[in-house]
């Protein structure tokens, strides 16, 4: 199979996704009054309307309706302010009516947008950006310095009732395959259930992991919903169809359900882009269909044949009726908008002086853009001297920890946005060195010492005085009089010799940035 690069030479993606976000911060259901709680004992959480027992009647749960103008205005769609649920034909046993109740094709929120920056190795993914100059435009994307924007639109955001969960005995990692016999839990079942549908408008699996990982950033902001990807409260579908480049019709596209991580998006993604490409390669035609990515095997597998809109049978539910939303119901939920990370992040430059790369980076978490935040404050007059420093600790060594350990803590950790202040004003006054700053940082994690503190045991502070590193370049100098001879030969490459000599005569200590410019000086006589 050729690799994803390899077919993006000859094949476009063309990517759409359905992300699902579970309302979690709600008290009750969508319909009911049964209660919303993650890990409670199968099926004590239900009742005559969410098992669709015969003449039980849904009640739509205002605060959910509030939650989705709430999500439709921060992702820049028209709210709707007419519009109606239907009952769509649901044959599966984790949902007992047999029919979820859910919005057709104008829903509470339509027509809007979110723009992705992408930067790093993951904007290689974008073959036809990467020889563009900056500024210069491919379809919707956008070079820039360090990568490229695309903008993403967003066809809707619509209200529906969750399933409930099966439970497979017997097989294979809990799937059915395999499975004796299987269980259901109804508590799920009518969890308010957003689901926001973009428009193909994705080209490469690492853009549709920024939008995920952006569209979450922003529900949690919005405080509507947990957003675990571990639990199953915020998940996606990605589908996805190759074509040739430089044509315009639609390839048949496939579909992965219920990706639970960003990676596994990424990697199910890219995974589809080498399979139907060999496919159709192979004089082969893709099927349409419903396919699972298995995060062991690192292949999809057919789940099923795709169902059409004529199979799920739509009309609208009579049990209820439709919305008319007012325009004073739809400002007031407006004006609970908080600030959203596009808004920080703008912030964080207008008033730190950071760079766009950094703030995007910084806000990327709830936790590092409030630690962030609070350095700046402790920092005082000193926040913008220190701001690009903190930024530093966080995206490049906060964000390795994070990494490697996936029970990382900022908000517990030895780390607290005072030590960084102090750390990062260590190393900004020369008194220690960027490769003592590591060693520091590396100590306050082991020992819960401050900065300062670690300095001082360890005796690293950085000596400054131009007087005494003066000395140690003469004497270094002195000492190696055939290298002198030919560095200003030519052999400029022996600077790191001297710089090497002198650090070691200073037992590590000395001011790098001043040895340098001492021997500079001295060696251009």
């Amino acid at each position: 199979m050729k690799t994803m690069e390899e077919v993006l030479r000859d094949w476009e993606a063309v990517i759409g996704l359905e992300i699902h976000c579970e309302l979690t911060e709600l008290e009750t259901k969508m319909f009911c009054g049964c209660k919303l709680e993650f890990g409670a004992a199968p099926n004590t959480h239900t009742c005559p309307v969410c098992l669709g027992l015969p003449g039980a009647l849904p009640v739509p749960n205002k605060a959910a309706i509030e939650s989705i103008v709430l999500a439709g205005l921060a992702t820049n769609c028209d709210i709707e302010k007419h519009t109606l649920f239907y009952r769509k034909g649901y044959m599966y046993p984790d949902m007992a009516k047999n029919f979820q109740t859910t919005q057709g094709p104008k829903a509470f929120a339509m027509r809007g947008w979110l723009d992705l920056d992408v930067d790093g190795k993951g904007a290689q993914e974008r073959l036809d950006v990467r020889d563009l100059e900056v500024g210069a435009r491919v379809q919707s994307a956008t070079r820039t310095e360090t990568g490229y924007t695309t903008h993403i639109g967003i066809t809707r955001i619509h209200m529906e009732e969750d399933a409930g969960k099966m439970i497979h005995i017997g097989g294979g990692e809990g799937r059915i395959d395999g499975a004796t016999h299987s269980l259901v839990d109804y508590n799920r079942a009518g969890t308010p259930l957003m689901e926001l549908v973009t428009e193909p408008d994705l080209r490469t699996p690492e853009e549709a992991r920024l939008f995920m990982q952006k569209l979450r950033q922003v529900y949690l902001s919005l405080g509507i919903s947990d957003c675990s990807l571990e639990e199953g409260s915020m998940r996606a579908d990605g589908n996805i169809s190759l074509r040739r480049r430089g044509e315009t019709e639609l390839g048949t596209r496939t579909e992965m359900k219920n990706i639970n991580s960003f990676k596994a998006l990424h990697d199910a993604l890219a995974y589809e882009i080498c399979r139907q490409a060999e496919v159709l390669e192979g004089g082969g035609v893709v099927v349409q269909e419903t396919r699972h990515w298995d995060p062991g095997a690192k292949h999809t597998i057919t789940m099923r044949t795709k169902e059409t809109a004529d199979d799920y049978r739509m009309f609208p539910d009579p049990d209820l009726a439709p919305y008319d939303l007012s325009d004073e119901f739809i400002e007031g939920v407006r004006a609970k908008l908080p600030e959203l990370p596009d808004q920080k992040a703008a912030r964080f430059q207008r008033t730190w002086g950071l760079s766009a790369y950094d703030a995007r980076h910084v806000i990327e978490h709830r936790d590092t853009a409030g630690f962030f935040e609070v350095a700046m404050a402790q920092a005082g007059a000193d926040a913008e001297t220190l701001a690009k420093p903190i930024a530093n600790l966080i995206i490049n060594d906060l964000a390795a920890r994070r990494s490697a350990d996936e029970s990382f803590d900022l908000a517990t950790c030895p780390f607290t946005p005072a030590r960084a202040v102090e750390l990062a004003g260590l190393r900004a006054s020369d008194a220690i060195s960027s490769k003592q700053e590591k060693e520091v940082l590396e100590a306050v994690f082991a020992e819960d010492k401050d900065p300062a503190v670690v300095v001082e045991e360890r005796d690293m502070k950085q000596v400054s005085d131009a007087g005494a590193i003066e000395a140690v370049v003469d004497a270094v100098l002195a000492a190696n009089p055939d290298k002198v001879a030919e560095y200003r030969g030519g052999k400029t490459g022996l600077l790191g010799f001297f710089v090497g000599q002198c650090m070691k005569e200073m037992a590590g200590q000395g001011n790098p940035k001043l040895i340098n410019q001492l021997l500079a000086e001295k060696l251009s006589v």
